[in-house]
């Protein structure tokens, strides 16, 4: 049998041009792998067909929507990771599933190599790349586009000399990549950070500025896993499904922001991400019910470590790893219900309630059933401020 690789194949203009590109470079066989990962608006039969049709050798269609929310969207939001404060994940946390079939396909087929459509400017190459090196580090991982040098003209030609089958031209300005939890769009005109974006950009949000009623929606959450909407039980995917279209009607979600890639510079992304956006704000107000003081406090910063690490491509890490501990301990008590308002692309908490709950209506309460001793704030606050009163005095003196 012939030597093997691999490809990670989404049915595009590189990926279908960089079947030919493999063969022609590495004399191997090409196997297209694609993973359904809830990019919405393609047909699967179609893009394995695709794959054949552009000279794979084999194309395999893997179905991991569920997989990748419960095991991968659910961690996240577990997480609140927010990279920048601002960017829910959408790309990055699909590919360590996407390199984790890569790796086990190319095992199962005796295959030695794997390989992606990545440039050498994206996160991307280095998300695929370090995943199947901690998987499966005899693997070798190849990449076309950015080890042959291809340009996007390069690839158009190749495919019209080939008659391949892409539905792709130089009319089309933007790269997308897409899955259940969102939508990411770059270049053309977005690559001037002054140009805002237009209405054209979006799918799966509406125009948040179009006047419509608001809708309130009610999400209940087991342990940090979102379980139920409105009281109807749903799997992490339908959670996900239900709330893109939900918030996305009411157009919450959008995110333009400049990121720091991983490689070193600055890039003008475009987000949708209806469903993260207004899950992380209801699970992290749920946290602020039912976590102690100190944990949640200490845990904001393991928030922002987690998201680094899972947008600079280090998933299967030591360190992430160890932090999927803690912030799984940090769910225990995570439970109950959360009434969110969407409504002008805002997602606004107006409620929440929980049986873990450690809010204490007699204890924060003003009236007269008050049963916080406020006698004891007096020396608590000499004792706290006991440090700062004593190092004051010895600076003052000094002077």
């Amino acid at each position: 049998m012939a030597e093997r690789v691999v490809l990670a194949y989404s049915g595009g203009l590189d990926t279908s041009v960089g079947i030919g590109w493999l063969k022609d470079a590495t004399g191997k066989e090409v196997v297209a792998l694609a993973i359904d990962v809830g990019q919405s608006g393609e047909d699967m039969d179609l893009i394995r067909q695709r794959a054949l049709d552009c000279g794979a050798v084999e194309a395999i269609v893997v179905d991991a929507k569920d997989e990748f929310a419960s095991d991968y969207v659910v961690p996240a939001l577990k997480a609140n990771a927010l990279y920048q404060k601002r960017y829910p994940l959408v790309s990055a946390l699909s590919r360590p599933l996407i390199a984790k079939y890569l790796a086990s396909t190319a095992k199962e087929l005796g295959a030695d190599s794997v390989a992606h459509g990545c440039t050498g400017k994206g996160n991307d190459q280095v998300r695929f790349e370090a995943a199947v090196a901690a998987l499966a580090p005899e693997l070798t991982s190849l990449a076309p586009v950015r080890d042959f040098a291809l340009t996007r003209d390069k690839a158009i030609e190749y495919a019209a000399v080939h008659n391949l089958p892409i539905a792709q031209s130089k009319k089309s300005p933007y790269s997308i990549d897409q899955n259940v939890y969102g939508r990411a769009v770059e270049t053309g005109f977005l690559e001037d950070p002054w140009n805002a974006p237009i209405e054209d950009l979006y799918t799966y949000t509406q125009d948040p500025a179009v006047t419509r009623e608001a809708t309130e929606v009610v999400v209940s959450f087991d342990q940090g896993v979102p379980v139920a909407i409105d009281g109807v039980r749903v799997t992490p995917l339908q959670a996900i499904e239900m709330m893109n279209l939900l918030a996305g009607n009411q157009g919450v979600g959008r995110i333009d922001i400049v990121e720091d890639r991983l490689v070193g510079i600055k890039s003008r992304e475009v987000y949708e991400a209806p469903a993260g956006i207004a899950l992380i704000a209801a699970h992290e107000e749920l946290e602020n019910m039912t976590i102690e003081r100190d944990l949640a406090r200490y845990k904001r910063g393991v928030e922002s470590k987690w998201a680094e690490l899972v947008y600079d491509g280090l998933w299967f890490s030591g360190l992430k790893r160890a932090l999927d501990v803690f912030i799984d301990e940090t769910q225990k008590h995570v439970t109950g219900d959360v009434r969110l308002k969407l409504h002008g692309g805002t997602a606004v908490v107006t409620g929440r309630k929980s049986t873990q709950s450690l809010y204490d209506f007699n204890l924060a309460t003003y009236d007269t059933r008050d049963t916080f001793d406020q006698s004891m704030a007096k020396g608590f606050i000499e004792l706290w401020s006991l440090p700062s009163k004593i190092s004051a005095r010895r600076d003052l003196a000094g002077k």
